[in-house]
């Protein structure tokens, strides 16, 4: 079993920052990848940023060159660093992973960006 608590989500004015946590707490040693993925209202939830337990990340194209993923393994904590926001980024963004074929959702934080 895993357990996501995703943290640091509020409301901001366009072009400012903020940065989320996702702590990964429980069966944590098999973990490889850890992912953000988002949600606005009427939409489908799609890919923003993961990081795996080697390093390597991936950024989805619409937030390429504002958004960065990081990963702190002591801490099995990931970040999504949000600079630049948009009116856009406005969604409920979600912590994910995957682990013995199950996947695991956090409960999400709100990420409100106004214009």
């Amino acid at each position: 079993q895993v357990q996501l608590a995703e943290s640091g989500g509020g409301l901001v004015q366009a072009g400012g920052s903020l940065r989320l946590s996702c702590v990964a707490s429980g069966t944590t040693c098999s973990i490889s990848t850890i992912a953000w993925y988002r949600q606005a209202p009427g939409m489908q939830r799609e890919f923003v940023a993961s990081a795996s337990s080697r390093g390597v990340t991936n950024i989805a194209d619409s937030v390429k060159g504002r958004f960065t993923i990081s990963r702190d393994g002591a801490k099995n904590t990931i970040y999504l660093q949000m600079n630049s926001l948009k009116p856009e980024d406005t969604a409920v963004y979600y912590c994910n992973t995957n682990f013995v074929g199950t996947a695991y959702w956090g409960r999400g934080t709100q990420v409100t960006v106004s214009s």
